[in-house]
């Protein structure tokens, strides 16, 4: 066997085979091998079916389960199975499933890669943020004074237990002159707030509001809202329906604002993917779309795998975007940078 990999000399020595030969060497053999496109005809189906998912996930039935919003939520991750069925596909020496995996990373990137790269710029002139507190979260002091450490000029807080807000209210008191609370969640300003008053996202009890804050370079309608959660059941599937109709909810309170500068902060319980907020999407510009380094996600804190809490501006131009550092909650913060 040795002798395979040795070239005689002239002298009656023997030395290994140059690394280019045995590389073109190995090729032929590939070259001529009739297996290499009938290996892996499996992988290749996989991958060809994730590549499908990932271009028609729009066209995924919700009737069921709502398989295409629970889909829609986790999109990104079908790229983590690129590599394994590479590597699956190299141990197989299979040019059939080589090529399908090709596809499905070239769909991936075309639909996420935009995501992946630093898109945030140097301007701006106002920062915004937005947290989902949450309502069991045992230290609220620290995670105001943590949010607050953030720079931002308006900041929105989502879940607030009502034994809590006089909490969140003195610790944020003297970063922020104006704050207004409807029901479970606030706005808190260093420009002046004025008409803040509950929207009515179809719930029962107040979880978004609005107010308008009156900046250095004009007035500016600030929404923050707390959708409805989904959940996840074995016999039930994804089950959003109070979330999708909330969001048509929004949507349409949002539709009808008069001012035109915009800004939505606050856990929407879906992603930018999730066809149930279109509603809302198809009117608003995230934050994070457009000047986020990476995916942003923000939840669950402790190994964030969706961004459900959200930062949408109309007639604002986003310059960048980005999660703060985790609190008490089970959800992480997020801010962004704006110029209005």
């Amino acid at each position: 066997m040795a002798q395979a990999y040795m070239t005689e000399k002239g002298n009656g020595g023997s030395e290994p085979e140059p690394s280019g030969s045995r590389f073109r060497r190995r090729l032929a053999e590939l070259r001529g091998d009739p297996g290499i496109w009938r290996r892996g005809l499996v992988l290749a189906a996989i991958s060809v079916l994730i590549s499908l998912v990932m271009i028609f996930h729009a066209q995924l039935p919700n009737d069921v389960g709502n398989l295409g919003s629970l889909t829609e939520t986790f999109l990104p991750w079908l790229g983590l199975a690129v590599p394994v069925l590479l590597a699956a596909a190299l141990l197989r020496r299979s040019a059939t499933a080589l090529l399908a995996i090709l596809l499905a990373a070239v769909v991936w990137a075309n639909l996420f890669g935009g995501l992946v790269t630093d898109k945030s710029g140097s301007g701006g002139n106002l920062t915004v943020a937005t947290h989902n507190v949450d309502a069991d979260n045992a230290d609220p002091r620290g995670t105001a004074e943590s949010v607050a450490r953030s720079g931002a000029d308006v900041l929105a807080l989502t879940e607030l237990k009502g034994s809590a807000v006089p909490v969140y209210e003195k610790a944020l008191a003297g970063t922020y002159k104006y704050h207004s609370v409807e029901g479970t969640v606030g706005v808190w300003s260093k420009y002046p707030l004025s008409a803040g008053s509950p929207v009515d996202i179809k719930m029962g009890w107040t979880r978004a509001m609005r107010a308008t804050v009156d900046t250095a370079h004009g007035k500016v309608a600030v929404f923050v809202a707390h959708l409805p959660s989904v959940r996840v059941k074995l016999n039930a599937g994804f089950t959003a329906n109070q979330r999708d109709n909330s969001a048509d909810a929004l949507g349409a309170a949002l539709a009808a604002e008069p001012l035109k500068k915009v800004i939505l902060l606050g856990d929407l319980n879906g992603t930018m993917n999730d066809r149930a907020l279109s509603e809302v999407t198809s009117q608003m510009r995230s934050t994070q779309g457009a000047a986020g380094d990476g995916f942003g996600f923000s939840w669950p804190a402790q190994f964030p795998m969706a961004r459900i809490d959200q930062i949408m501006v109309r007639g604002i131009t986003p310059e960048a975007s980005w999660t703060l550092p985790r609190t008490g909650s089970d959800h992480l913060p997020i801010a962004a940078r704006l110029t209005l």
